[in-house]
């Protein structure tokens, strides 16, 4: 790798884009991992560095898109790793849609099989009126809040 003092503006921008790129893929990468291993405590651990780069990625990204002659002048070899940088970052984020698809899929599968136990193990209503509710309910303290579309 050339010295950064010898690059050009456009080579040392595309470079800085190059590492921020490869770091949040990196990043992205290991939170898949661990959803796709049932481990989302272990995504949690890059949930603020991973944010914060993916800020800066945005915004770079909004920047060279306004203005491509940021990049333009920097070297093919370059541009290229770029490219490929970012095609890998693309395939990471869609590999990640997907692991957080199913982890969502499988917890709300665990809270509804949970909320139907419990309502299952609920007293049954006996009657009507105002006393109808039965001994049951009176010595019931389950308190819980359940959604329907969990």
């Amino acid at each position: 790798m050339t010295s950064p003092a010898l690059l050009s503006a456009s080579d040392e921008r595309v470079e800085q884009l190059i590492i921020l790129t490869e770091r949040l893929t990196d990043l992205i990468a290991r939170q898949a991992t661990a959803f796709e291993a049932r481990r989302p405590h272990e995504a949690a651990r890059h949930v603020e560095e991973t944010a914060k780069l993916a800020n800066v990625y945005r915004h770079e990204s909004a920047r060279v898109r306004g203005n491509v002659a940021l990049v333009q002048a920097a070297t093919p070899d370059r541009r290229r790793r770029l490219v490929r940088a970012t095609e890998a970052f693309d395939a990471v984020l869609a590999r990640q849609s997907r692991a957080i698809a199913a982890a969502k899929t499988v917890t709300e599968g665990l809270v509804r099989a949970v909320a139907n136990e419990i309502a299952a193990q609920r007293p049954q209503a006996a009657g009507y009126g105002p006393s109808a509710h039965g001994a049951g309910y009176a010595n019931n303290a389950t308190a819980i809040t359940l959604n329907r579309k969990a």
